[in-house]
């Protein structure tokens, strides 16, 4: 074979090989924020979620919280989902290791549009949807974790229980935040259904209004503390009792 076909032969073998994939940037933390946003949520209640995201991305504890998290700080998304064919990412990825990334975040999240109107209610789905978000966002986290906030049980997909398992065998934690504004039940049973993974624990709020404290609580915690250093608790927005 002569110099001119080595060098073609050479330029074909180069062109073919597998691209080698893009490096990913590493954090102490990736947080799938999924949002319920289904027909029990009405326009107001959607708002209320969306602002208390934002107050609690400015909050002192939660920066400082993001501050001491690690190299790399925290990646973080907001998703929406209702059934299982209504699913979207709201604010895209982002690195979040200080108080103006932060936020740059919170700003981001107050102006996110509601990009679902209606359906039913998949937790698997939503599941399942963060699941696939955590291997293309482009971040490398030390753990990862989805926040699945709602004010009902499933009533649509598979039982959540099945995507929950297939969670925890990817060693992703799944925390959740409980509004017990309509079904007074919904604590346990996202307890019971929903959490899983090391450390998972379930934040309780009485109301839509009560969204922004249980948010910060629940953020300080997850950030701030290691995941497998937590037992499983259930931790009330507001003083008073179980109804």
């Amino acid at each position: 074979m002569g110099r001119s076909a080595r060098r073609l032969a050479a330029a074909l073998a180069l062109a073919c090989a597998p691209a080698a994939a893009p490096a990913q940037e590493r954090v102490e933390l990736e947080l799938a924020l999924a949002v319920d946003v289904s027909s029990s949520v009405d326009d107001d209640e959607y708002f209320l979620q969306m602002y208390g995201l934002a107050q609690a991305f400015r909050h002192p504890d939660v920066l400082a919280a993001i501050r001491n998290s690690g190299a790399g700080g925290v990646a973080v998304a907001l998703l929406q989902w209702a059934d299982s064919s209504k699913r979207a990412v709201a604010v895209e990825w982002t690195a979040v290791h200080d108080d103006a990334s932060a936020a740059a975040f919170a700003n981001r999240v107050l102006a996110a549009p509601r990009m679902i109107v209606g359906g039913q209610t998949s937790i698997s789905g939503a599941i399942r949807f963060a699941m696939r978000e955590f291997e293309t966002n482009g971040f490398d986290g030390a753990r990862r974790a989805i926040d699945i906030s709602g004010d009902g049980r499933a009533n649509a997909g598979s039982p959540p229980e099945r995507a929950r398992r297939a969670a925890e065998a990817a060693g992703v934690t799944i925390n959740a935040l409980a509004i017990r504004n309509e079904e007074p039940f919904v604590a346990s049973y996202f307890r019971n259904s929903v959490i899983a993974g090391p450390g998972a624990f379930l934040v309780v709020a009485d109301d839509y209004d009560d969204f922004a404290a249980a948010m910060i609580e629940k953020l300080i915690r997850e950030i701030g503390i290691p995941l497998a250093e937590r037992a499983p608790t259930v931790t009330l927005a507001r003083a008073s009792g179980p109804r």
